[in-house]
């Protein structure tokens, strides 16, 4: 064979640096914004990063505001990587100042190697109680397993509770029984926080979204399971009439009707799904499309905020892209999401789940952020409530 020569190997030479120049900008392509300009890590304000407290990977954003200003922000910590099956905890950070600073992380419910997840915080203005809705499954079965009826164990639900704006925390108290149909397969809380319906006949009613897969049809819908005794005790609301739904998202509308924003499991179709409620949660009318809500086949979130007894507003956050989990967008609507009247980017690159609040006139945005890919960890950031309602 004949020994090559100098020209040729710095042929070969500059060819493989050509194709690694090549590979790496493809990679990385995604990461930059619409004017070419690569989005800066540290406007990535991370609240939970990977290594963490000795955990790989944190997933699933929750955020509430307590009734004295306290910001609670939760996850699930992912122990040996970024997989939704395996040794996972819910964990807790709060903040006191509007996410200036935040306290250590808290483990709120860990089982061994288990998964503990989807969480969904509601707090009940009555009795001032956190109330937190998760679901439990064992760490060696997975999600194709359980809907497939070959796991060990299914999909179990639980709530926990904190009577001290979530510095200390109750053991899980199960309610599967209650909320779960023996038919159902995989099950899902949220993720993202849970409402307190605050007018109509309903009033004082805490509500939580779901979604489930039958069974003996394959077919996955949503739902809300709600308690009228201040989280005791739970009933089951019906499924939306139509199926492909999946995470979902619930907010108070005007007089009490509740709106319900669901991810599509339809891959064919990159918009969000919302379906109301006229009964507090019971029924569901039709499930409707909004075409101005596109999204990747992603969660999403929901929320209403009153700034008056007569006027209120709708925000909605997700990562706003037909082609990938990218642009994490947030939006307003004055019409109970008729119409949406702003939206704002909050990060142009790659972006995943997410979660908002209120504080003090701030809208606080929890969301998965990255610069190459969407989990790299869990961001925080504030935006102008009255900014936002700007045409």
């Amino acid at each position: 064979m004949p020994i090559p020569s100098k020209t040729t190997k710095h042929i070969a030479y500059v060819s493989m640096l050509v194709c690694c120049v090549f590979l790496l900008i493809h990679q990385n392509c995604r990461a930059f914004t619409k004017d070419g300009v690569m989005p800066d890590p540290a406007a990535l304000n991370y609240i939970y990063k990977p290594g963490d407290n000795g955990y790989a990977c944190f997933r699933i954003p929750a955020l509430l505001t307590t009734k004295n200003g306290i910001l609670l922000a939760f996850a699930e910590a992912r122990k040996n990587n970024c997989g939704d099956s395996g040794d996972i905890d819910l964990v807790l950070r709060r903040s006191a100042d509007g996410g200036a600073t935040w306290s250590p992380l808290q483990v709120v419910w860990s089982d061994s190697t288990n998964t503990c997840g989807n969480p969904v915080p509601i707090q009940d203005a009555i009795t001032g109680k956190i109330l937190l809705i998760s679901t439990w499954n064992l760490g060696t079965d997975h999600e194709k397993e359980i809907i497939g009826q070959t796991s060990k164990d299914g999909r179990h639900v639980y709530v926990l509770s904190s009577a001290d704006e979530g510095k200390s925390w109750s053991g899980a108290r199960e309610i599967t029984p209650q909320v779960k149909l023996p038919g159902w397969t995989w099950y899902a809380t949220g993720p993202c926080h849970g409402v307190q319906i605050t007018k109509g006949k309903n009033k004082g009613r805490l509500v939580v979204p779901v979604n489930h897969i039958e069974s003996a049809t394959s077919k996955n819908f949503a739902h809300v399971i709600y308690s009228d005794d201040h989280g005791q005790n739970w009933k089951l609301g019906t499924n939306t009439p139509q199926d492909k739904t999946n995470e979902t998202t619930v907010a108070e509308l005007s007089g009490g009707k509740l709106m319900l924003n669901m991810r599509n499991s339809d891959r064919n179709h990159k918009t969000r799904l919302t379906a109301i409620s006229t009964n507090g949660g019971q029924d569901w009318g039709d499930v409707q499309t909004d075409t101005v809500l596109n999204e990747p086949i992603c969660q999403g979130s929901l929320l209403n905020y009153s700034l008056s007894k007569k006027k209120s507003i709708l925000l909605f956050s997700n990562p706003a892209s037909q082609k990938a989990r990218e642009n994490m967008t947030l939006r307003v609507s004055l019409d109970d999401g008729q119409t949406w009247l702003n939206s704002v980017v909050i990060h142009a690159g790659p972006s995943a789940y997410s979660d908002i609040a209120v504080y003090h006139g701030q809208v606080a945005c929890f969301y998965e952020a990255g610069i190459l890919k969407p989990y790299e960890g869990i961001a925080f950031k504030t935006l102008s409530l009255d900014g936002l309602m700007k045409p």
